[in-house]
């Protein structure tokens, strides 16, 4: 069961704005549309970021400045390429999130205002911590696995080899970190419906308290 640590209601009183994050493989996706499932509206910062390297001219240029290993013809970026770059080293990382996390943050804040009357709103963020966009959440969620699940997984959706798994982790924030950090902790390192399990009871004692 999903352990709530601390209170929240902190944002806009009609709505609870919910940090989402985990580690490389721990299913934090998966979860992700569990939420949506339940009528969650879901802010997804990949897909912000993936959108502001493919259409976004100011940041494309940034990058392209930045790491030029990670340009293609017709000044299109090769995330897979930029990805080889960031991951080797946490301060190419960082140099990379200062670039993309301030644009993004605009367009977060300005769907935050479309979904203010919605119950719930999921900010589904890989760095949430890093980042510092913990800070606007009402509370915070973590979503954790074993750590051959999360190889397992993301050998399985990102094609990379298990050297490449180990450098992602060693730049990244580490998982027992986060749960630390973490206002709740879900479980994925067993079945599906009892991950879904964990979600409906979340949501029902966010409810509650969003409305005592």
């Amino acid at each position: 069961m999903g352990e709530i640590r601390q209170g929240i209601c902190k944002g806009v009183p009609s709505m609870l704005l919910i940090g989402l994050t985990g580690s490389l493989g721990t299913g934090k996706s998966t979860v992700a549309a569990m939420f949506a499932k339940r009528g969650a509206k879901v802010i997804d910062a990949d897909a912000i970021i993936r959108d502001l390297l493919t259409q976004n001219k100011k940041i494309i240029k940034k990058v392209a400045k930045s790491f030029s290993g990670a340009i293609l013809e017709n000044n299109t970026i090769n995330r897979s390429e930029l990805a080889k770059i960031v991951f080797k080293h946490p301060r190419e990382l960082k140099k990379l999130t200062d670039i993309l996390y301030p644009e993004a943050l605009k367009v977060v804040k300005s769907l935050i205002s479309q979904y203010k009357y919605g119950p719930l709103v999921i900010l589904d963020v890989p760095l949430l911590f890093e980042s510092g966009w913990n800070k606007i959440t009402d509370t915070n969620i973590v979503v954790k696995a074993k750590k051959y699940q999360q190889m397992q997984r993301a050998q399985k959706r990102l094609k990379i080899t298990q050297g490449d798994f180990k450098r992602r982790l060693q730049n990244q924030m580490p998982l027992k970190q986060k749960c630390d950090m973490a206002d709740i902790i879900i479980d994925n390192s067993q079945s599906r419906m009892q991950t879904q399990k964990q979600v409906d009871v979340i949501i029902n004692r966010l409810k509650q308290r969003k409305n005592p």
